[in-house]
């Protein structure tokens, strides 16, 4: 997996992943033109549409609507080091759910590839190069 991220000027990103690009921006009061999601929250959104496509993916197999399906990811920001803490993640199902399908679908979110990154912090490697 790759994206690459280009500074467009100011405080804006411009990230491509495959054919597809994203702004990642900060809101005016830190300096940018809110044009995009800030850092944290293109985080938290990988958490929740991965968690969400895990929940879709066990809906489905159990043949129960899975569109409308919504997941809510919140979290805290905490100091010393910078960083996020205390993720939440809210599912609401469109359609009722069993005790059975809810535990299911619990475990299903459990199994998510960003979800289990944070749960075991993953290597980092930081390189340098000059573009000249």
């Amino acid at each position: 997996m790759e994206v690459t991220v280009n500074h467009l000027g100011a405080v804006q990103f411009e990230i491509k992943a495959r054919s597809h690009t994203i702004l990642c921006d900060q809101p005016v009061a830190a300096g940018g033109f809110d044009e995009g999601m800030t850092p944290p929250e293109l985080l938290l959104a990988a958490l929740g549409s991965c968690a969400a496509y895990y929940a879709a993916e066990y809906l489905n197999r159990r043949q129960i609507a899975s569109e409308g399906t919504k997941v809510r990811v919140t979290a805290e920001k905490a100091k010393n080091p910078a960083r996020m803490e205390d993720f939440r993640i809210e599912l609401e199902s469109p359609a009722p759910l069993s005790e059975g399908d809810r535990e299911g679908v619990i475990a299903a979110m459990h199994r998510c590839l960003i979800h289990n990154t944070l749960l075991h912090s993953p290597r980092i490697e930081i390189t340098m190069a000059t573009s000249v």
